[in-house]
This record gives structure tokens, C-alpha cells and sequence, in this order.
């Protein structure tokens, strides 16, 4: 496996980061995760300009252009001769001394690596997924927007592990005030009487690449959506539920807190869209070759 570090690539013994990197010391960075089908990286564009938005929120100048960073994830992935796959970009703060101050940070570090991924098990997707509500709430606005895709993932971790400890497939996190945020690596979206509503930015959930797909989609469809402040008795009462992300892709949820949600099924809507998503990533991106 050859693993683009530093501007070179290099294979992946030698893309060793320094314990002193406040990437690993504090969380300090940011990333992106993108998704390649069939030699083509989907939505390569809207990941770039995420990643280069949540530096510059963090205040960290990235020593690359936009262009350039997009040409490094292609070079990457087919050094690794891959036509389907997952791609992590990693910024951090770089190397510095101990103690938080960026400033004695010269430098960035820029790894990516190009390699596969399955996050839920295919019975999943046909079946859906099973939620439980996690004590963890989402981080506030005040304390880091989640408009930044930050190195810093313990807030979601503690809640993933709630999850997987109640055997859920997946937490379902909610803000300060007790509305639904996201999940704890994906968007959630309810269905009711043939129109979809999903948690606004505002209320603690990431911009996702995939939950702009959905917007797209929907609207190619005829499918009204709109974004609102939704409790988990929306999720409770819905026809329908499913998560999107871009590792997880656009995947069915069919119970919450060991309740159905509607038939414990997925829903008509769902799989409609599951079969525009396939057609889209089957059919468009920026080609590897």
C-alpha cells in the first residue's frame, strides 16, 4: 500500500507521523473521508472545499492549493491501483512542542490513504439498522461548530460506544435543548406522509456531502424535504427512516430505543432513493485515470 505523506508517496511503513504532532496530541486537525465507484471519486469537488473551510475556521494553512490537494487524492488512489474504495485526507497541525499553542507548529502534516471500507454489514442495508437514543449530547455550537470535520471525534466516540453496548447498529445523538442532532457518524432524515425532514445545521449536525446528495436528489424526484427541528417522537411517529454518510452511504433505519418505526421496514421512499444514490456514484465523479 503506498500512502501519500508530505507530498510524496511513500509506502505505508514510512508514513510514520511524529508523537509530537499535535494532530495526536490534541485532536488538532482536520479531515475528510470520500468514497471512489468504479474509477471515479464521488463529489471530489464539495470534499475538497469542506476540508479547505474547516482549516480555515481553525485557523490552519494548509501549504496546497485546493487543485492540487484534489490531483493528490486521484495520484493516491490509483498508485494504489483501486477503481472502488474509501479515501481518508488527514491535515494536522503538524509537529510542535508540548503544550496546546499552535503557533509552535511550522508546518502542516498531509497524509491520505486510499483503501476499502465496509461499515455495516450487508444484511443492514436490506434489512435496516437498529438505533438507541445515547446519553452523550452533541457538542454546542458554542464549543466547536460541527460545520468543522475536526480530528477531535471523542464527543462521538463516547457515543458510538454507547451504542454498540446497547447493540444497536448505530446512537442517535441529540443537542442541549433535546432535539435530534445526527447520528454518531451520520446525518439522520424522517419520512412522514411522503415528505422528508432533516435536522438543520443549526441544531448540531454536520453539512454532509451525502446529505446534500439526498437534497439534490429529492428535489430531482419530486420528493419534498426540508430541514426542521426534529425530537425523537418524530423518529417514533415516522413512515420512514434512514441515515446518510459517506462511508455509511444511504442506509435504512427501522427501529429506535427497541421501537419499529412504522412497520420495522424500510420504507418506498428510502429504497427510491437508495436506487437514485447507486445510479449517481455508478455514473458520475471525477475520473482516477
Amino acid at each position: 500500500m503506498k500512502i501519500y505523506f508530505n507530498g510524496k508517496l511513500v509506502p505505508k511503513e514510512e508514513a510514520a507521523v511524529s508523537v509530537f504532532d499535535h494532530g495526536l496530541l490534541y485532536g488538532d486537525g482536520v479531515f475528510e473521508g470520500i468514497r471512489f465507484y468504479g474509477g471515479r471519486v464521488f463529489r471530489l469537488d464539495e470534499h475538497i472545499d469542506r476540508l479547505y473551510l474547516s482549516a480555515r475556521a481553525i485557523a490552519l494553512d494548509i501549504p496546497m492549493n485546493p487543485d492540487e490537494m484534489a490531483r493528490a487524492v486521484v495520484e493516491t488512489i490509483r498508485a494504489n491501483d483501486l477503481t472502488d474504495g474509501y479515501v481518508r485526507l488527514v491535515v494536522t497541525r503538524g509537529e510542535g512542542s508540548l503544550g496546546l499553542s499552535p503557533r509552535s507548529c511550522p508546518k502542516p502534516t498531509i497524509f491520505i490513504i486510499a483503501s476499502t471500507i465496509t461499515l455495516y454489514p450487508d444484511e443492514m442495508y436490506q434489512n435496516g439498522l437498529k438505533l438507541v437514543t445515547c446519553a452523550t449530547r452533541r457538542i454546542a455550537h458554542g464549543a466547536l461548530s460541527p460545520m468543522v470535520k475536526s480530528l477531535n471525534y471523542l464527543n462521538n466516540i463516547m457515543a458510538k460506544i454507547e451504542a454498540e453496548q446497547a447493540g444497536a447498529g448505530e446512537g442517535l445523538m441529540l443537542n442541549e435543548q433535546g432535539y435530534v442532532a445526527e447520528c454518531t457518524g451520520d446525518n439522520v432524515f424522517v419520512i412522514k406522509n411522503g415528505a422528508i425532514t432533516t435536522p438543520p445545521i443549526s441544531a448540531g449536525a454536520l453539512a454532509g456531502v451525502t446529505r446534500a446528495v439526498v437534497f439534490e436528489m429529492a428535489r430531482e424526484l419530486g420528493i419534498p424535504i426540508r430541514e426542521e427541528n426534529i425530537t425523537r417522537y418524530d423518529i417514533y411517529t415516522a413512515d420512514e427512516c434512514f441515515l446518510t454518510g459517506t462511508a455509511a452511504e444511504l442506509i435504512p433505519a427501522v427501529v429506535l430505543d427497541s421501537r419499529p418505526i412504522n412497520d420495522g421496514k424500510p420504507g418506498p421512499i428510502t429504497v427510491r432513493l437508495t436506487k437514485r444514490f447507486r445510479e449517481l456514484t455508478a455514473t458520475t465523479g471525477t475520473a482516477i485515470n
